[in-house]
């Protein structure tokens, strides 16, 4: 109550938000949780002892370094290109953000194929882009006619994902070059969102040229096996981003996340050595799926998407559960009805996963 007795009214927030769901990855007490897309597991010890010692050498009382000059100039050489088509943020997520901020916003549309991530729509409406969806084949292919119309609506901003959450399919070079060239004719912005690249065999980085409007974003999340640290970046133009210093918080990385950043890129054979493991791994567990009354996807990724054939999806999660294994459940997704995606794990958790479904569905 305020002091006259009156009640207060709360503050309204934008109407284009107020229907507007968040978005929620389900939190279940399991054994086996293969649900997020996360490595099943962390960095190497020597990281982890690394990491203390620089912490313990921090000045708490200093702010960070609002460019990052260090963690951007170790990526700059992990990919062969110069500290200033380097931008980091907290989770690829948030450079998908800044980029909407930059590009995007009021009078301003972002095009996405559907079904791909969830977030690459939802960030563009909260930052007050508008969104033109695009669907995809039957085979959650790029349809060449639907590309076409797309691209006749004029976007300001193209997302594509490859490998595709939650698909897994990974677009090939032809149609994402094509996509790129069109969208220089029309002064657009093509985004590749790999956070799954490393796991694919190619790369829209080799398409990068300081005269074509396209970024690559990354994550640590998956491939470095970080996502506690919550940390991604884009390789783009340098001229792009510079733009996007204008829109992002001051000190927005802090000198922790710096640290880890920088100093995982010591330890590379051990990532690649797990991207091996785990492409290795999608092999056997797809196999062992395409054994069982389920359509399964091609996946170039550290996920497969499938559908049970005689059995609802979401009653097949609901077993799962109730063995104390957890996968995501894709209802939400457009088209998606009953269609399941695991993450891949250790081989122990993917066999309880293997064992699980084969009791359920036979």
């Amino acid at each position: 109550m305020t002091g006259s007795g009156t009640r207060s009214r709360r503050p309204a927030v934008r109407d284009d938000l107020a229907l507007m769901d968040g978005y929620h990855s389900p939190q279940v007490d399991v054994e086996v949780r293969l649900n997020t897309n996360e490595s099943p597991v962390g960095p190497p010890p020597e990281f982890a002892r690394e990491l203390a010692d620089a912490i313990a050498a921090v000045d708490w009382n200093r702010y960070p370094d609002r460019a990052a000059t260090e963690l951007r100039t170790a990526i700059a050489g992990l990919h062969g290109v110069g500290p200033d088509q380097v931008f980091a943020a907290n989770g690829s997520n948030e450079v998908l953000q800044t980029l909407c901020l930059a590009y995007g916003g009021p009078g301003r549309t972002a095009a996405v194929f559907e079904p791909t991530y969830a977030l690459h729509g939802h960030i563009a409406r909260v930052t007050g882009t508008s969104v033109v969806v695009g669907e995809r084949t039957d085979d959650f292919e790029l349809d060449p006619a639907e590309v076409d119309r797309i691209m006749a609506t004029d976007p300001d901003i193209v997302f594509l994902c490859s490998p595709n959450n939650p698909t897994g399919l990974v677009e090939p070079e032809p149609v994402v070059r094509d996509i790129v060239g069109r969208a220089g004719a029309q002064g657009a912005l093509v985004v590749v969102d790999e956070a799954y690249g490393q796991f694919a065999g190619w790369s829209a980085l080799e398409l990068l040229d300081d005269d074509l409007p396209l970024v690559v974003t990354r994550t640590y999340s998956k491939t470095w096996a970080m996502a506690a640290a919550r940390l991604g970046y884009l390789v783009g133009p340098g001229w792009l981003v510079a733009e996007l210093a204008k829109v992002v918080l001051p000190y927005h990385l802090d000198a922790v996340t710096q640290l880890a950043g920088t100093l995982a890129l010591r330890h590379i054979d051990a990532m690649e050595h797990r991207v091996a493991d785990l492409v290795e791994e999608r092999g056997r567990v797809v196999a062992a799926l395409s054994e069982l009354a389920v359509t399964v996807w091609p996946s170039g990724a550290n996920f497969i998407l499938f559908r049970p054939d005689a059995r609802d999806g979401a009653e097949v999660w609901h077993d799962l559960v109730d063995r104390s294994v957890l996968v995501r459940n894709c209802a939400s997704w457009p088209r998606l009805d009953g269609c399941l995606r695991v993450t891949l794990g250790t081989p122990a958790e993917d066999d309880r996963f293997l064992e699980a479904l084969t009791e359920i569905l036979t």
